[in-house]
């Protein structure tokens, strides 16, 4: 198997001297990624990434130093022995490049990697690092912002309906009180008026009744 081309699964040994500034947790999250350094794995939105060996180590390396430049020559010493003679530009070259890939990043409008003319790399976001395989790092973008504003929103909408709808159904209540109390009114006068015609202020009780309801 070519020196470039390395398992996930084989053990990573840092040659950089200098504590890890990700040894405080197994798992490391930015955007939608998810490392499992413990399994060496790295997942997007759940779904699991091929990522060579060597990939996977200069992403580790770059997260390493969040902001900051890691230089050619740092990823050179962390990707190959000294005793290795390959061409070392060209190989770092290919190796960020096809990390960019896994990412679905880009050189020229970067969002995870970006280069620095004639020193090396640089992470553009921050990583969150825990032990919980659950939590996820916010993108840097302020999308998650947005979407979390949604639920808000629509709580309000419903609030708002109902609102309208007691509205509406106190409205409806008057109307009908109303109505009750002039028909308690007519039949009161029909009661009181001459019985010799009650026909024709059943009549009129009607025509107004039918009015009061259109």
């Amino acid at each position: 198997m070519p020196s470039e081309v390395m398992s996930m699964r084989e053990p990573y040994s840092p040659t950089i001297p200098g504590p890890s500034l990700l040894s405080s947790g197994r798992y490391i999250h930015f955007g939608p990624f998810r490392i499992d350094q413990q399994r060496q794995e790295v997942t997007r939105n759940g779904s699991r990434l091929k990522l060579q060996g060597k990939v996977y180590q200069t992403l580790l390396t770059l997260l390493e130093k969040p902001g900051e430049v890691v230089t050619r020559e740092e990823l050179r010493m962390r990707l190959w022995p000294a005793d290795t003679h390959v061409n070392y530009d060209a190989n770092v070259n290919t190796t960020v490049n096809k990390l960019r890939i896994a990412l679905g990043d880009s050189s020229d409008k970067p969002l995870y990697v970006e280069t620095i003319p004639r020193k090396g790399y640089s992470l553009l976001v921050q990583a969150e690092i825990s032990n919980r395989a659950g939590t996820m790092y916010a993108p840097q973008n302020g999308t998650s912002g947005a979407n979390a504003e949604v639920p808000s929103s629509r709580s309000g909408i419903l609030k708002f309906s109902k609102s309208d709808l007691w509205v509406a159904l106190g409205a409806i209540g008057l109307i009908l009180t109303g109505m009750l109390i002039g028909a308690g009114i007519m039949r009161f006068w029909m009661n009181q008026a001459s019985p010799t015609s009650p026909h024709s202020l059943a009549l009129v009780l009607s025509h107004l009744l039918e009015k009061t309801v259109l």
